[in-house]
């Protein structure tokens, strides 16, 4: 199954939406999206995860790696949205839940920069 990766640009933020697998096949694409916002020299991003079915290992790192990129130098931060149960394990399981900051919408996400 393919992923969908949509990313929205606000006035302090970025927001990207996440729909479908992430695995190994798929996550270089998030990555490459992350990269390309970090590369604008961006560094305050909310992946919203709602639409997400299955996130692997290689998911998550791509989202760390972005995560220490953007805490580089306390430019910014990666916050997390809308977990569904079975991505939520997978952090859980991961020991990652008390790397982010995890919020229940992308509304309060957004605003809590």
């Amino acid at each position: 199954m393919a992923v969908k990766i949509t990313s929205k640009e606000y006035k302090r933020v970025d927001l990207i939406e996440i729909g479908g697998r992430i695995d190994s096949s798929t996550a270089p694409q998030l990555e490459q999206a992350l990269k390309k916002i970090i590369d604008e020299g961006r560094f305050r991003i909310v992946v919203d995860l709602a639409d997400t079915d299955f996130m692997s290992s290689a998911g998550l790192r791509a989202l760390i790696a972005a995560l220490k990129q953007v805490r580089r130098f306390n430019r910014g931060d990666l916050r997390l949205s809308t977990l569904p149960v079975k991505v939520k394990k997978a952090f859980e399981l991961a020991g990652l839940l008390e790397l982010f900051q995890v919020f229940d919408n992308s509304i309060d996400a957004v605003g809590s920069f």
